[in-house]
């Protein structure tokens, strides 16, 4: 598995990270606690040394278990507090509770990163002056080694809150969502953060439209009615099937793990599954060189300028 340097964290990451969130959740609620910590001990026995949850996903326990017995220093730990419910903002004795809960059920003494998660951009400032000073506290007790921000790429989708998170510059580590059909972020996000040094982690590759033709029709048909692309280059490329049809790779799926994984300025590109042969597929996908030029080239013409879906 491929290394890197996850920005002035100075955490040597594989490339590929197994996220334990999204909709499979490592199959836990499926399987069974089992069969996710199976699926954790495999990622790692393949190379995969960055592990992302939250106390939110039910899955810290099956991370915990499915590492227990490697030595502390072999793997990166990425955890999350989700800071309200539909009503309020938790207060910030919720976020000191719910860490030492993660640290607990992760069968840890210190989290490398924590994030403050899903952070909306009418939320923002409120959620600086409220945890702000709780996170950097427990960081001075060494609960936790980096901070970290998450953004709501579903309904933030131009990364209003992420681009104003890099500019105050307090946090070492950001969640991006990024993939081929809202690269947007490449014009925003990853120049700032690469500016700042800041670790990237990519979510939503690969989410509903990039392995759900009928989902794919949907956000491709709100693009073209946001005025965000050339419906001619759409038809003209059939939406994604050019990737496949002549041999530049094997999925789309592929495809879009591929793009990402080899876009600078991200560090960590995040697979979610419940399956060991979809992990091994993907990670196999993340080794891979980039796409062709000229599949990136249509790639640009047909999507750069979209900012209105999220892929979800």
């Amino acid at each position: 598995m491929k290394r890197t340097i996850l920005g002035r964290t100075g955490l040597d990451v594989s490339v590929a990270g197994l996220g334990c969130g999204g909709s499979s959740r490592l199959g836990v609620s499926k399987h069974g606690l089992e069969h996710a910590a199976n699926l954790v001990r495999t990622a790692f026995d393949n190379g995969v040394n960055f592990f992302d949850t939250a106390n939110l996903y039910g899955t810290e326990e099956a991370v915990g278990l499915g590492l227990k017995g490697i030595s502390r220093d072999k793997y990166v730990l990425s955890t999350k507090f989700w800071y309200r419910n539909e009503q309020d903002i938790h207060s910030p004795e919720k976020l000191t509770q719910t860490l030492d809960e993660s640290l607990k059920t992760l069968q840890t003494d210190y989290i490398d990163i924590y994030h403050l998660h899903a952070v909306s951009p009418q939320d923002y400032d409120e959620v600086i002056d409220i945890y702000l000073p709780v996170i950097q506290d427990a960081q001075r007790q060494g609960k936790i080694r980096f901070l970290g921000i998450t953004e709501t790429f579903g309904g933030d989708t131009n990364h209003d809150m992420l681009i104003k998170a890099l500019a105050d510059d307090y946090f070492d580590v950001i969640m991006v969502g990024y993939n081929i059909i809202n690269p947007s972020a490449a014009k925003t996000v990853l120049p700032a953060a690469m500016e700042r040094n800041v670790g990237v982690l990519c979510m939503h590759a690969v989410r509903k439209s990039l392995s759900n033709p009928e989902q794919l029709k949907i956000d491709i048909q709100r693009i073209l009615e946001k005025g965000q692309a050339d419906p001619e280059l759409l038809k003209s490329y059939g939406t994604l099937e050019f990737l496949v049809r002549n041999g530049a790779a094997n999925s789309i799926m592929e495809a879009a793990y591929r793009f990402c994984g080899n876009t600078q300025g991200i560090h960590v590109t995040l697979t979610g599954t419940g399956n060991v042969d979809h992990l091994l597929d993907n990670l196999r996908a993340m080794q891979m060189p980039p796409l062709p030029d000229d599949i990136m080239r249509k790639l640009a013409l047909m999507f750069s300028n979209v900012d209105c879906v999220s892929g979800e």
